[in-house]
């Protein structure tokens, strides 16, 4: 194939569609599949049952589908999805699933992983994500939609981050994040929402204003959280064009196993 480089070692097990293009001195495992138009880029490591899909760029150096960092793996056939138009940058480790959990390490669509990125075994991530750099995500960690995670920011395993939040730089993750909310600090501390990313996405005044408003009766009414995703249950029944967010806030409050930043 004229887009293989003459030195990058491919299996002959391994799928790779005609229009992916795979750099000098890079390795591809017998048991991955690459989708069209995905570029490979040199001293790419791609290994593990490994799926990509269409018209990601890996920049060169990253690791890719490599067995978990836990010391439970045994061997189990695991796996790493990786859906469309991600970027992925240099020197990023990207590990397969475990048994423990789904078995499967998943990426979704059009995410932005920027240098010496870390995305252990069994993370969820969803699409339309910033990570800056120097981020580390334990096992197990979940990642909404519309996410950006400041760089050097660590998140500890089985934590959640809710669809549209934000941290700041070397922001340290014990709890969840809810949906919208702005996290930084090491303790980490709630400032608000991301009002800017959700203007950027066409949120409007009026949704913005309700999200707001249900981010002050979860942080600033002193209420207790109970009292809270009672007050949110009120708030979610009378706002017209907002209601679909704030029940995304109540949402993720129930289903929060580690309790959130608060």
């Amino acid at each position: 194939m004229s887009n293989i480089h003459s030195t990058a070692i491919i299996d002959s097990r391994s799928e790779i569609d005609s229009t992916a293009k795979i750099g000098a001195y890079s390795v591809i495992g017998p048991h991955v599949r690459i989708g069209a138009g995905t570029r490979v880029g040199p001293h790419v490591v791609i290994e593990g049952r490994t799926t990509i899909g269409k018209d990601n760029e890996i920049f060169q150096f990253a690791s890719v589908g490599g067995v978990p960092q836990d010391k439970k793996y045994g061997g189990e056939p695991t796996a790493l999805e990786i859906g469309d138009r991600n970027t992925i940058r240099e020197y990023c480790t990207l590990n397969l699933g475990t048994v423990q959990d789904a078995g499967v390490t998943r990426i979704g669509n059009d995410n932005w992983i920027m240098a010496y990125v870390h995305i252990a075994h069994d993370c969820q991530i969803g699409n339309n994500t910033i990570f800056a750099n120097g981020i580390q995500l334990a096992g197990h960690v979940h990642i909404g939609d519309w996410v950006i995670l400041g760089g050097l920011t660590n998140i500890h395993q089985f934590c959640k981050v809710g669809a549209h939040a934000m941290t700041g730089a070397a922001t340290r993750l014990s709890q969840d994040i809810p949906p919208f909310v702005l996290v930084a600090g090491s303790p980490p501390a709630a400032h608000g929402i991301n009002a800017e990313g959700l203007r950027r996405r066409g949120f409007t005044p009026e949704q913005i204003s309700a999200i707001r408003q249900s981010y002050k009766t979860l942080y600033k009414s002193g209420l207790s959280l109970d009292e809270a995703k009672a007050a949110l249950a009120e708030e979610e029944a009378k706002a017209v064009d907002a209601a679909e967010y704030i029940h995304m806030m109540r949402s993720f409050l129930d289903m929060s196993d580690r309790g959130i930043i608060r």
